[in-house]
């Protein structure tokens, strides 16, 4: 279970209730050395110190192959309270021929040592390739998969889609049924739905630009920061993309978002001037 670590004044919990939590994807990043982390800041310390300034963290790692019970207690115990992961979990899962064959390596990835992260373990995001086709029955059979606690703790999935067949009235509705949020993309190269699917809203924002040094303007970080307050808020986006009508107003909701890719070494500051953005609105 993670110690609890030391504190920082730059590190604000969440107030409200229904939390918006900020980040990006990994701590690991040569260019952030320049433009994030301080001069002289030994590599081993990154993660703790990226998690005093940012409410989450997306680990990519975890894609490319599970970690060790150790490794996922030590990235905790770097922590600080109220901060999260969310875990990319493996490709080998996802990117099998059948999704319904995936029970050993759900199991296998769940049970091996995520417990570790207690309360710091966020969504899990179970990311599909480009190349798998919407498929009603295997997909069905894939979420029934899903666990729904680990060690008495509730477990958040979360699912990414990326071929063009899943924006269909039939993908949102058996998405809703299992009632799993899928991630709204906000990207050039991948289908994007903003349709709510599950009890909480995971966004990945993929369009920073060099040249500016939040990496969005200033009138996009404001307009995402509105998006994000009317999810935190039970509420819809409806002008963003959407395969069927938005929802009425409905339950508060918890809202991640991460600044992924694109230019990204201007991603900690966009994920900054965001949360900074959306926590000025809640005081």
């Amino acid at each position: 279970m993670p110690k609890k670590a030391a504190s920082n004044d730059l590190f604000v919990a969440p107030a409200m209730q229904h939390a918006v939590r900020i980040g990006i994807g990994g701590w690991t990043y040569a260019p952030w050395r320049k433009n994030f982390y301080p001069d002289g800041l030994v590599q081993k310390r990154e993660l703790e110190y990226a998690s005093r300034h940012l409410r989450v963290i997306e680990i990519n790692g975890t894609f490319y192959g599970a970690q060790k019970p150790a490794t996922y207690e030590r990235w905790a115990a770097e922590t600080p309270e109220g901060f999260v992961f969310s875990l990319k979990a493996p490709r080998y899962i996802t990117e099998g021929k059948k999704l319904a064959d995936t029970a050993k390596g759900i199991t296998g990835f769940v049970e091996g040592g995520l417990d570790q992260m207690g309360d710091r373990l966020g969504p899990i995001l179970w990311q599909l390739p480009p190349s798998r086709r919407f498929d009603a029955d295997d997909l069905d059979a894939f979420l029934r998969l899903l666990p729904a606690k680990l060690a008495g703790r509730p477990l958040r999935h979360v699912l990414e889609v990326r071929h063009p067949s899943f924006l269909s009235a039939e993908y949102v509705a058996l998405a809703r049924s299992h009632r799993i949020p899928t991630v709204f993309t906000d990207s050039p190269e991948y289908p994007s739905l903003a349709d709510i699917t599950g009890d909480f809203t995971y966004v990945r924002l993929m369009r920073s630009e060099d040249g500016i040094a939040t990496g969005y303007s200033a009138k996009d970080l404001d307009a995402w920061s509105t998006r994000a307050q009317r999810w935190a808020h039970g509420q819809d986006n409806p002008e963003l993309p959407h395969v069927v009508a938005a929802l009425p107003d409905g339950s508060a909701r918890d809202v991640f978002i991460f600044f992924i890719s694109a230019a990204k070494h201007r991603n900690p500051a966009a994920a900054m001037a965001l949360q900074t953005r959306v926590d000025a609105a809640h005081q």
